[in-house]
């Protein structure tokens, strides 16, 4: 199966939502689904987006396969030229585990690097990004703030994408600049 990655292009804008939506749906709950779907557009309208990091997998239909936004992040004001952060990665469901995401993820992760950002931040679960390169964000001294709720404090991670880049900061992460991210 021959697979095409890029950047996002007004002609998916559409397609995009429906199968990040319909992923987080067959994952979690129809709830979930427009939650994310809510988030993603969202990040589209703030001034935290990067058009060259919201990235998407095609196949040789044209049909998207895979998905991962990586926007602009800042932790209690600060780093937000250096800071991103992941969310969501949606792979379509019959075509999991087979390296989409992890193909998408280290594409960004270039992309990134070239654009100069210095590390990453997720929330998930750690089996799925520990793979990637990704620790808990506590060993960093960046901490989830009280309004994250997090299964397990290894949930929040980050990524250095460049050696040392994480000795500089520290924080409280705070998703409070989303309303789809906060806590209701």
């Amino acid at each position: 199966m021959e697979r095409i990655m890029k950047s996002m292009e007004d002609k998916y804008l559409l397609s995009s939502l429906k199968m990040v939506e319909d992923v987080f749906a067959k994952s979690d709950s129809p709830e979930e689904g427009k939650a994310v779907r809510k988030l993603v557009e969202e990040i589209r309208a703030k001034k935290y987006y990067i058009s060259g990091l919201e990235l998407i997998m095609l196949n040789e239909d044209d049909e998207i396969i895979g998905y991962a936004m990586f926007s602009r992040f800042h932790i209690e004001g600060r780093y937000e030229n250096e800071l991103l952060i992941l969310t969501p990665v949606a792979v379509k469901t019959e075509l999991q585990r087979q390296h989409i995401s992890k193909d998408i993820l280290e594409y960004g992760f270039e992309k990134a690097r070239e654009m100069g950002f210095k590390a990453i931040i997720v929330e998930g679960n750690p089996k799925n990004y520990s793979s990637r390169g990704f620790q808990p964000s506590y060993k960093f001294g960046l901490e989830a703030g009280p309004n994250i709720k997090l299964p397990h404090p290894d949930c929040l991670m980050v990524k250095e994408l460049e050696e040392g880049a994480l000795d500089h900061m520290n924080g409280l992460i705070d998703y409070s600049f989303y309303d789809a991210l906060r806590e209701g």
